[in-house]
């Protein structure tokens, strides 16, 4: 029993929309590569899926040049009649269709440099996609060497300057030991010289009263009367109680 007749209509089932696009799809692309291996057409197919990613096929090196010739074909030079506006129009219409094609050529470009539809493309687009990466692999990984390179010298030069800063400031701080030990030396023998040149101290004598000038012993019970010359004479020379006369006393 063959297979009962699909009915035309917006599939309303999410999955089973991918399923049917995607199957659709590639059966598409499949039948436009073999008319062109099989009746040797230039066929330029070109797809949009509903979320706006594009799939296409060329038979020929590129889609570029299958659009220009569409152009060409389609746009051809205007006819004399034509007024300037509407060759400007024309013009204008030439120039964003090139600029969209060639918008497109790089979207398509760029998904084949992620490794997306790849399908499309034969062994020669592979093999000049593949030394494509290979270039660009080998660009980046020279400039993350470079890179890596010039950080290890920036930070060899902060570490020479540090070592540097370093080794100033522990000749700095040697310098600060031998002038602190100079100076405590300094000190020390300076002490030394003033305690043997230094005199015992005397004591200072009381500015208000003088030692009397006495013999040294003292003597206690007895008085020593010293002899006296002038006194003698005195006592000479005055009556004497020997040579009292008793009759003048009353």
């Amino acid at each position: 029993m063959g297979r009962g007749r699909v009915e035309l209509k917006r599939i309303e089932n999410k999955i089973n929309r991918q399923v049917t696009f995607a199957k659709r799809r590639n059966g598409l692309l499949k039948k436009a590569y073999e008319l062109s291996v099989l009746c040797d057409a230039e066929v330029a197919l070109i797809i949009f899926s509903n979320r706006g990613k594009l799939y296409e096929f060329c038979s020929s090196s590129s889609m570029l040049k299958t659009l220009e010739r569409y152009q060409k074909c389609n746009y051809g030079a205007p006819e004399t009649n034509v007024s300037a506006r509407e060759a400007l129009e024309l013009s204008s219409q030439q120039e964003y269709l090139k600029l969209k094609a060639r918008y497109e050529a790089l979207q398509r470009s760029q998904r084949n440099l992620l490794g997306e539809d790849l399908g499309p493309l034969n062994s020669k687009e592979l093999e000049s996609l593949e030394r494509q990466l290979d270039s660009s692999l080998k660009q980046i990984r020279s400039t993350r060497t470079q890179y890596m390179l010039d950080q290890l010298t920036d930070l060899q030069r902060k570490e020479q300057l540090l070592s540097d800063a370093n080794k100033t400031l522990k000749q700095r701080l040697a310098e600060g030991y031998q002038v602190n030990a100079l100076q405590l030396n300094q000190s020390h023998v300076e002490d030394q010289h003033v305690g043997y040149g230094r005199q015992p101290s005397q004591p200072q004598e009381d500015v208000f009263f003088h030692p009397l000038d006495c013999a040294p012993s003292l003597q206690i019970g007895s008085y020593h009367h010293q002899h006296d010359p002038i006194q003698d004479q005195v006592n000479n020379a005055g009556p004497s109680l020997n040579n009292y006369m008793p009759g003048w006393l009353p």
